[in-house]
């Protein structure tokens, strides 16, 4: 980690942007606490599942604070440009203009009448810069600054790490590979991936509403008839059916019944980005919000090395302290920025993803064996 039946022969057909599909399935006949939820967000490195934790947290909106009533940016492949509008104040010198840049922050204030006002103020830069290449000066009534970008290949949709900008500059990374929501609140899950599929221009999908379409009747029901397992086998062959699909969002299951909560159940998962929301169950102190993300992380960390959970295979895991359905849109930033970074960790990731997918989701995973490998074959 680094984060859609009954009786045999049935199908359901349903459209989508992906070429129409037949479904065939077979069954028996039987981050920052306030009154909104937290949110911290971690990648895991997804050639080895049990691997160090590398966390970073996500404020789920742009931390970007400026006094300015507009700035113009710009991509030119090795560095980006902001024009900051200084909006006729009178700066006589640059020992009046203070620009400091470090990383992924950026702070440029300017001296009046004896103290600083501050022009732009963020945290979260859309990705790296070097900071000792930094240049700035004035154009008339701009301040011009231009940051070198560590990664060249990456194009910067704005200066910020944003939900607009995330939602721009996400695909030029996925290539087209589906995300599949886990966790254990099918509302959470689903919620979220309304979100990230409008954000995307992907297709929406639904393992529980397929699952009810086809058998016309509820999850519930059904589990309450059949018992969990069944019910997680039915996923588990819309997974499978889903698989081949690109540029799709699929909210799965929650809870004991849904096939993403089980080991055994991962194979199909593996051909898309999986993001798993976690509840954390860690104590919340608003006094000290790093040692609450500290906490959330070491829960992320003991649950993947348990191995238990199936949700431990997700290439990211978000964490949410509390839940509220007018914040699916955090949890979706947050996702985003996850998947960002992992797969800025390893770039050929989308195309490993492919690979898996074009040689029939065999579960050899994170290490792919040749064409003609057999999983039920030993050694």
């Amino acid at each position: 980690m680094a984060g859609a039946i009954a009786s045999a022969g049935a199908t359901l057909c349903f459209s989508s942007q992906n070429p129409i599909k037949t479904l065939h399935f077979s069954t028996k006949t039987h981050s920052f606490y306030f009154p909104k939820p937290k949110v911290s967000a971690f990648r895991w490195n997804s050639v080895r599942p049990i691997s160090p934790l590398h966390g970073f947290s996500c404020n789920c909106f742009s931390t970007v604070s400026t006094n300015t009533t507009h700035y113009e940016f710009s991509d030119g492949s090795s560095e980006v440009e902001l024009r900051l509008e200084l909006g006729g104040q009178d700066v006589p010198s640059a020992k009046d203009i203070f620009v400091d840049a470090d990383g992924t922050s950026l702070t440029v204030k300017v001296r009046q009448a004896g103290s600083f006002v501050i022009l732009i103020e963020t945290n979260s830069l859309f990705e790296k810069i070097k900071p000792a290449e930094t240049i700035w000066y004035v154009d008339d009534d701009q301040l011009v600054i231009n940051l070198k970008k560590q990664d060249l290949d990456l194009e910067w949709p704005d200066i910020v790490e944003s939900w607009e900008s995330l939602s721009a500059g996400s695909m030029q990374l996925l290539k087209g590979t589906s995300i599949y929501i886990v966790g254990d609140s099918t509302e959470i899950n689903q919620k979220v991936a309304r979100e990230l599929a409008v954000a995307l221009g992907y297709t929406p999908l639904d393992t529980k509403e397929l699952l009810e379409t086809f058998t016309k009747q509820t999850v519930d029901s059904w589990v309450l008839a059949e018992g969990s397992d069944s019910v997680a086998e039915a996923e588990s062959a819309i997974l499978e059916s889903l698989s081949s699909h690109v540029r799709a969002v699929v909210a799965t299951l929650g809870g004991s019944h849904g096939a993403a909560g089980r080991t055994d159940k991962w194979r199909h998962l593996y051909s898309g980005f999986t993001v798993w929301l976690s509840q954390t169950e860690a104590i919340v102190n608003s006094r000290n919000p790093d040692a609450d993300e500290d906490s959330a992380k070491g829960e992320a960390r003991r649950h993947v090395q348990d191995g238990s959970l199936g949700y431990s295979n997700a290439d990211v895991v978000v964490k949410l302290q509390g839940w509220d359905a007018d914040h699916a849109k955090s949890l979706a930033q947050a996702s985003l920025s996850a998947l960002k970074q992992l797969i800025l960790s390893d770039k050929k990731l989308p195309g490993k993803k492919s690979l898996y997918i074009r040689l029939g989701c065999r579960g050899d995973r994170p290490n792919i064996k040749p064409p003609g490998w057999d999983p039920s074959t030993p050694n």
